[in-house]
């Protein structure tokens, strides 16, 4: 038996191509969730929801078709495979890379990082998985997948993923009424509020203020915003 024979023998064309299939839709149904919540400004975005769910199909197409080989004769190929559980050992390993992706996980402020990157994590453990069942090109055009979405997607920012991450320091008169010239600033650079907090400290009142917004917080911006308004005496921008 040839290597290529090996390579291709498990399962017809048709089979594999439905495999393909059923992976793109479920990418395509995992961009759909992703919008509608990157929509509402939540960190887990199209790219997130995309991995996720393209993992998740490829890990119960292994789960299901990757070892078929050991209940037909091909099996004889493999001493010693006869009765062996090995999806038993695949969930356990799709339980274990979770706490390796929660490691690749931190939060900063409001702010939460490596949301993609954690799900990478599982859907590269998945990728092995098929592999490892002999899926060659069922992982290897999985891979693809994922590579040209990451790739494209870090090019052209769509949803949450185009989210600029900011903390704005403001001191203002304390006779201003500042509430109405945030939410102008605001709607300026269509940004929402992750949290807010104030202090009074005699005749000023000093305004932190964390939010996302789909434009670009600068300090030019900033200080434009502040020589529009008297009543702020300094201003600062940080990016998280």
């Amino acid at each position: 038996m040839t290597y290529a024979h090996i390579l291709l023998s498990q399962f017809t064309t048709a089979q594999t191509l439905e495999f393909f299939l059923r992976i793109l839709a479920a990418c395509a149904c995992g961009a759909a969730i992703g919008y509608e919540r990157s929509r509402r400004f939540k960190e887990a975005g199209i790219r997130t929801h995309v991995i996720v769910c393209c993992a998740a199909s490829l890990i119960m197409i292994v789960s299901k078709y990757g070892f078929a080989d050991l209940g037909t004769a091909a099996a004889g190929y493999y001493p010693g495979t006869h009765g062996a559980d090995p999806a038993r050992v695949a969930a356990a390993v799709i339980s274990g890379i979770g706490f390796l992706g929660a490691g690749a996980i931190f939060r900063n402020k409001n702010a939460v990082k490596g949301l993609t990157t954690a799900a990478g994590l599982w859907a590269t453990a998945g990728i092995g998985l098929a592999i490892g069942a002999g899926m060659y090109w069922l992982g290897i055009v999985t891979s693809g997948i994922i590579c040209l979405m990451q790739y494209l997607m870090h090019h052209f920012t769509v949803g949450s993923d185009a989210f600029q991450n900011s903390i704005l320091e403001f001191d203002v008169d304390s006779e201003v009424d500042f509430q109405p010239l945030l939410t102008a600033l605001l709607q300026d650079i269509d940004g929402q509020i992750s949290s807010y907090s104030y202090a009074v400290n005699g005749t000023t009142t000093h305004y932190s203020v964390t939010l996302k917004s789909k434009k670009p917080v600068t300090m030019e911006l900033v200080n434009d915003f502040s020589r529009n308004n008297p009543g702020i005496r300094a201003a600062s921008a940080s990016k998280l």
